[in-house]
């Protein structure tokens, strides 16, 4: 069974973040993570390697500076990983380099984070498996396989729904199908020799771009309004809250 995991990096939630001239993130004292969605994907990946068998691979698209945080994917216990030279544009980007590479290289699972912490915008599962001619499901809180057959499990409003499909297949995951774990000392040992295969991009658009950032303006001092001065409450949140 070969697994492939795709995986991002993303500023630690407890970065302080600012941008430069609102166009770019300013990289300077920025710690950067693998995707926690991405590492509950890897994890899930792993444990049904050890009960089946096989081999879990870990793709990245993006440049040498980011190979320190391959290197947690394959200290948590990765085989191996694969990074494609190019800088992270938009997620179709990222979608259609991962699929080229899928393409070539036969997987019975695909694998991703339900969204990036980042960007939010869960779109990188769905446009792999568009690209790569695959089907998918996203959102997936339970894996179950049993030759090729796999049983998919998903939260929706009101309650569960139960999958079933054939692989190959793409999905995404979702807190609850797996505990992510931490990297053991010979975990990290034994990743500084694990393969990274670097390749290049293949020619593709960018289909989005951002016109500027701004940080969330500065939280204003709390009003208190006596219990009883309805009036006064009415009056704020219609002139300055105006949300009434």
């Amino acid at each position: 069974m070969k697994f492939l995991v795709c995986i991002s990096q993303v500023p630690d939630t407890t970065t302080k973040i600012s941008f430069v001239d609102r166009k770019t993130l300013n990289p300077a004292g920025v710690q950067y993570i693998i995707n926690p969605y991405d590492e509950i994907a890897l994890t899930r990946a792993l444990e049904l390697k050890e009960m089946l068998g096989g081999t879990v691979t870990v793709i990245h698209v993006g440049l040498a500076a980011n190979e320190a945080t391959i290197r947690k994917a394959l200290a948590i216990g990765a085989d191996d990983a694969v990074r494609i030279n190019a800088e992270p544009a938009d997620a179709y980007q990222v979608a259609f380099q991962i699929a080229d590479f899928v393409k070539k290289n036969a997987y019975d699972l695909i694998l991703t984070g339900r969204e990036s912490i980042d960007y939010n915008s869960g779109q990188v599962a769905g446009m792999i498996a568009e690209l790569a001619d695959l089907p998918s499901v996203c959102v997936v809180t339970k894996i179950d396989l049993s030759g090729t057959d796999v049983t998919l499990e998903r939260e929706i409003d009101g309650g569960k729904e139960v999958i079933a499909g054939k692989l190959p297949l793409v999905i995404s995951a979702q807190k609850g199908l797996a505990e992510p774990r931490i990297p053991n000392m010979r975990g990290i040992m034994s990743a500084r020799t694990k393969p990274m295969l670097v390749g290049e991009p293949v020619s593709s658009d960018n289909l989005t771009s951002s016109g500027n950032y701004d940080l969330p303006p500065v939280k204003q001092a709390c009003k208190l309004v006596a219990a009883d001065n309805t009036d006064e409450l009415i009056r704020l949140l219609h002139t300055e809250a105006k949300v009434i």
